[in-house]
């Protein structure tokens, strides 16, 4: 493991350092974060988390950060310079780094400390936080989010997961967070890279309906508390901040939680997502604080959330597609590849149609949304499609490979078990 978290921080420096010698960091005025990546790639070592409460430290003059929509045209499916050598370093780092992990990962069921650590060094957070907090992000980049979780989930859907949870954190709090909100953790996220944070929104119900919770908030005078119990929460032993969801006053709507002895912890492991470490909360009168004012909008909230699984289930069924064509090229039966074969060749061909039309969807629900635009209609039937497809295509990974498909000496059928999450986490993450 020690060699691996070595070889992961030595990539991580030597691309960055590549990247810096590069005229394009002016172009782009890029310049400055990738020197603080810089920075951040030179310490040495990784210092466990604590499980104790992190301290939040409110800033004076609280000004809300959040960043204005996109003006260029919608759905443009050309990449920006920026986003390609974004997309680039993202998929590199998948097959070098998240794929050769995912197998140990899966069966340990622990997301590996290397991780954390070279997210750090890349600096992934940066790319949500505003630019006067140092990060790169001048104005909505939601289309850039969905590339980052596409290309990750490429190399591994638990551990991008686990990697995006804070990112996502940092993404709804700059969305919707209030000025005071925003005062109180971007800087601290900014300053602090070590900080980790969760989506606690899932609950243990059949049919579970995200608008209608069971989760309780209190208001006593302006001040708030939470009671009920959530699950499926993401890496949520090690978070230090939570964004939950809880009824109040008859609506939903999401509220900062900062880890404290009322909370309890059980681990829920699950079917897939298995390296994401997943566990229930329990809330009793847990303090807490409203995360946006009047003009949140939570049915968006939830949308921008499984945007962002919807684009993982394509990184992801992509990776199931190129491994099933290589595998029915080399496999031989009766003298000849089974690539071969009409009915063999004919599901790895709707595997590629299918998954074109999932990242279509997504990039149209994406695009109306980075440009302010209503987009709850093209977010739902891209979830509902990525849901189904996500699932027919790990399904169709499994067959391809018969018996082996059915044993770990294949990555198909963990593939098989993450793609399920995508019809059942509701938001959890956040573009």
């Amino acid at each position: 493991m020690s060699d691996m978290v070595n070889k992961a921080q030595g990539f991580g420096l030597s691309l960055l350092t590549k990247i810096a010698g590069s005229d394009v960091l002016d172009q782009l005025k890029l310049r400055k974060f990738m020197e603080k990546s810089l920075y951040q790639g030179s310490k040495a070592g990784f210092k466990t988390l604590t499980k104790t409460q992190k301290v939040f430290k409110p800033q004076s003059n609280p000004a809300k950060h959040r960043l204005p929509n996109q003006t260029k045209s919608l759905f443009d499916l050309n990449l920006s310079e920026e986003q390609q050598i974004l997309s680039d370093s993202m998929a590199q780092f998948a097959a070098e780094v998240l794929r050769p992990l995912a197998h140990q990962a899966d069966h340990e069921e622990k997301f590996p400390p290397s991780l954390l650590q070279y997210s750090i060094d890349l600096g992934l957070n940066f790319y949500a936080l505003p630019e006067d907090l140092g990060g790169v992000a001048a104005e909505k980049n939601i289309i850039s989010n969905m590339l980052i979780a596409e290309r990750l989930a490429h190399g591994d859907f638990s551990l991008t997961a686990g990697l995006l949870s804070t990112f996502s954190v940092i993404n709804a709090i700059t969305q919707w967070g209030s000025a005071a909100v925003q005062a109180k953790y971007l800087p601290n996220f900014a300053e602090d890279s070590e900080l980790q944070a969760s989506f606690a929104v899932q609950e243990n119900t059949p049919a579970f309906n995200p608008f209608v919770l069971k989760t309780q908030a209190h208001d006593t005078d302006g001040n708030y508390s939470i009671t009920g119990e959530k699950t499926a929460v993401l890496l949520g032993e090690s978070a230090d901040l939570f964004l939950v969801s809880a009824m109040l006053n008859g609506q939903p709507e999401v509220f900062t939680v900062t880890r404290d002895s009322s909370i309890q912890i059980k681990k829920s492991p699950a079917m897939g997502l298995k390296p994401t470490e997943t566990v229930t909360l329990s809330f009793k009168n847990t303090p807490a604080e409203r995360l946006a004012d009047d003009d949140f909008n939570y049915s968006s909230f939830l949308d921008l959330g499984n945007l962002m699984w919807c684009a993982m289930a394509v990184g992801t069924c992509t990776a199931v597609k190129e491994y099933c064509i290589q595998y029915a090229n080399e496999r031989i039966a009766f003298g000849e590849p089974i690539s071969h074969r009409q009915s063999v060749a004919f599901i790895i061909a709707d595997m590629a149609i299918e998954i074109d039309a999932m990242r279509m969807l997504v990039l149209n629900a994406a695009s109306l949304a980075e440009a302010g635009k209503p987009f709850h209609r093209e977010a739902y039937l891209a979830r509902i499609l990525c849901a189904e497809k996500s699932m027919t295509i790990g399904t169709d990974g499994v067959q391809l490979l018969g018996g082996h498909g059915f044993t770990k000496e294949h990555p198909v059928e963990r593939w098989y078990r993450d793609l399920r999450a995508v019809g059942i986490m509701q938001s959890g993450l956040h573009a």
